[in-house]
């Protein structure tokens, strides 16, 4: 029995160093800006300025099937699969769009980079775009995303902005920010982009 605690013990300890180690990498990950204007317990209105993405799409639904194909094309093209072979530091979160005909992710690239830095990639169904600025209402869950909560945050957040007579000028998209390796703390959010004139009725709220 006494050796069977001290091996869990020692388990234990690798598991918190390893998502220690994990967490402290994360923090020095480039994480896309915006600024805060108002928040409640569970719901934040943010402004978020222009930013550069990386976007792939395809034909598939539900979460886990779209998330892990386009991860894989997106994080090939940033680890070198691109004309120049050239490494492209990765950052957060990672935007998800979801339509009734397919699916689409986004990569934003490092804020230190132009469009006409970037390297085409060797796949060719990977496009890039440059946001406008944006308005956004979004509402954070944690733990490990499925449809059922993506779906169950959505349907939150909308009723949320209905309550305060706020109108979302775009569809929900939903945001993940930790690798899969990652098993404390993870951040999730659902959000939407709302009008400029909106957030000043948010702030009174």
């Amino acid at each position: 029995m006494k050796y069977v605690i001290i091996i869990i013990g020692v388990i234990l300890l690798i598991f918190t160093a390893a998502q220690a180690y994990i967490s402290n990498n994360l923090a020095k990950t480039e994480e896309q800006a915006y600024s805060v204007l108002w928040k409640s317990d569970r719901l934040e209105a943010r402004y978020y300025p222009k930013a550069l993405m990386a976007t792939v799409k395809g034909s598939q639904t539900e979460y886990k099937t779209s998330a892990n194909r386009h991860f894989r094309v997106l994080a090939g093209y940033i680890f070198g699969g691109n004309e120049e072979g050239q490494s492209i530091a990765m950052t957060s979160p990672v935007h998800m769009h979801f339509q009734e005909s397919g699916s689409s992710m986004s990569f934003v690239l490092p804020s230190n980079m132009k469009r006409e830095d970037l390297p085409a990639p060797n796949d060719r169904g990977i496009s890039f775009e440059e946001t406008g600025e944006k308005y956004v209402v979004a509402v954070r869950f944690g733990g490990w995303t499925n449809d059922r909560k993506i779906n169950e945050n959505t349907e939150f957040l909308l009723k949320a902005l209905k309550t305060m007579n706020i109108e979302p000028v775009s569809a929900p998209w939903y945001m993940g920010y930790n690798p899969p390796f990652q098993l404390l703390n993870r951040r999730n959010e659902v959000a939407v982009e709302i009008s400029a004139k909106d957030v000043d009725v948010i702030k009174l709220l």
